[in-house]
């Protein structure tokens, strides 16, 4: 039994074989059946140039997203602040909680969004990486921005995003609630947190320390087939770990096919030691787990499967077993 809310992270993956714009038009139905079962919020990754992830704006994919549902809170996890200029960022969130009031979320992050040093310098203008302070810079001017500028009612509720001691102070500094990206960087995860919590700085935003962890999940009615739908992403992990950053997402037959190296088999299970797959009892213990030893006052579930009907299988199996808030 789970004793926090469960939300989800859509991070659109192209699947071999289809086209972007059939991932694009999935993500209605997904946000519509995610309502209906009633998770909390869903949040749209920010990705560029890449053959498994579509590069669909998340401003774009929330707007769209908060006129076909009605009770589930929509947004960024996150935008990727180096890309924007940050009044730009308070317009389109702060105009979309006009829109929908109470149902808007502006999770911010740091990341290029991709692995291609071309692109990253084409959507900062030719711009190299932007520094802690130019970072911490743009943050700021966002959230001053949503109150000076924009004021048109209900504000965007923000988050920021953070997968290392350097974006939980930040956090923390701010004053923001925090998303951690427990899916990406296990190792980091109660480090980042304790740092968080111990330097936390009330601000209007959030009055104490409130944390949110996106967990990797695959749930399915029997452990063969959760490791059969883990699959085409360990493929992905796979060839991130020999520093391909070019991956496509395969199907589970060809997935099943890899020729997976003892290394990479390693790398893979360590990954997933920290993660939620299986059976809905095994998933529910291990998200159990992960909210215990984290305290996290919310769980993010994201899951990597290929098929639509399948990866909504997975959330709703997780939902028919836990008893969330």
């Amino acid at each position: 039994m789970i004793d926090v809310p469960l939300s989800a992270l859509e991070v659109a993956m192209v699947q071999a074989g289809t086209r972007a714009v059939d991932t694009l038009r999935d993500t209605t139905a997904f946000a519509q059946r995610l309502d209906a079962l009633g998770y909390r919020r869903l949040w749209y990754a920010e990705h560029h140039h890449s053959p498994a992830i579509g590069a669909f704006p998340p401003v774009v994919l929330t707007a769209h997203a908060a006129a076909s549902t009605s009770a589930i809170r929509l947004g960024s996890g996150g935008v990727l602040a180096p890309n924007h200029a940050p009044i730009m960022l308070a317009e389109q969130f702060g105009t979309l909680a006009a829109l929908h009031p109470d149902r808007i979320d502006l999770g911010i992050g740091r990341g290029p969004g991709t692995f291609d040093e071309a692109t990253a310098r084409a959507l900062r203008h030719g711009a190299g990486p932007t520094t802690d302070d130019g970072y911490r810079d743009d943050v700021a001017a966002t959230l001053r921005f949503l109150v000076e500028e924009v004021a048109l009612g209900t504000l965007p509720e923000p988050w920021l995003l953070a997968s290392s001691d350097a974006g939980a102070a930040l956090a923390a500094r701010l004053g923001l609630p925090m998303a951690f990206a427990h899916h990406i960087r296990p190792d980091n995860t109660l480090a980042a947190l304790d740092h968080y919590r111990a330097h936390f700085s009330p601000s209007p935003w959030c009055e104490s320390p409130r944390v949110l962890v996106c967990v990797e999940t695959i749930c399915a009615e029997t452990e063969d087939e959760a490791g059969w739908l883990a699959g085409p992403m360990n493929v992905v992990k796979a060839g991130l770990l020999k520093g391909h950053s070019e991956v496509p997402f395969p199907s589970p037959e060809e997935a099943s096919a890899h020729p997976f190296t003892a290394e990479e088999r390693a790398g893979v299970a360590a990954f997933g030691a920290h993660q939620a797959y299986g059976t809905p009892e095994t998933v529910l213990r291990r998200l159990t787990e992960v909210a215990k030893a984290t305290g996290a006052e919310e769980l993010m579930l994201v899951t990597p499967v290929y098929a639509l009907a399948a990866r909504l299988r997975s959330y709703e199996l997780v939902k028919q077993h836990a008893a969330t808030p």
